[in-house]
């Protein structure tokens, strides 16, 4: 590592290469050259003093952090270093112009608790349910509770009973229509939306 008075002769991208290893008294170094010029370039962009502060220390951390990323071939110390401030300049204004969201928004509203006749409903739509799967066959009530409680895909199911697709459909669509002979198409249909 450097020491400090070794600093104040090497140029801005020479510190840049001592930082891009780890080096933090040219990084101390920079930061004394660029922070304030960074706030000052801020505030002269229309930033409030509190917030080019802020920015200013964001940009310097991306300098520590992507240094490596300099090249002295491509852009001077200086403008690598500006850039990334102009960068964040814009994403903050871009936060700031966001509006804030509305806490009477629907979207931000909970869904509102069941009342007692529908949670009366539900109640009875589920025993409803277990009396008409009771009624299936054992093949049948084995396909389902694997399709909906297990949450298995048909192809899944196949595999895990070893039995054809074809065959797991078939179930499904027989289970279904003896539930609907049995329960009719409303309750079954309430069970879907569920």
């Amino acid at each position: 590592m450097a020491q400090m008075g070794d600093l104040s002769n090497h140029d801005d991208a020479e510190l840049l290469a001592l930082i891009a290893e780890q080096d933090r008294q040219a990084f101390a170094a920079l930061f004394e050259r660029y922070a304030g010029r960074v706030k000052a370039f801020l505030m002269s962009g229309g930033a409030a003093a509190e917030d080019a502060d802020e920015v200013a220390q964001e940009v310097m951390v991306t300098v520590w952090r992507k240094s490596a990323m300099f090249d002295p071939a491509k852009a001077a110390a200086s403008t690598w270093i500006f850039a990334i401030a102009r960068n964040r300049r814009i994403d903050m204004f871009r936060r700031k112009s966001r509006p804030a969201p509305d806490p009477e928004d629907p979207l931000f509203q909970p869904d509102p608790e069941p009342g007692g006749l529908e949670e009366l409903s539900a109640r009875e739509l589920q025993e409803q349910m277990r009396i008409g799967i009771a009624q299936l066959s054992e093949e049948q009530q084995v396909i389902l509770r694997a399709a909906f409680y297990d949450g298995l895909t048909h192809g899944e199911i196949a595999v895990k009973f070893t039995l054809p697709l074809g065959t797991v459909k078939s179930r499904i669509r027989l289970s279904f229509k003896h539930l609907r002979g049995i329960l009719g198409e409303d309750v079954l249909e309430a069970f879907r939306d569920e």
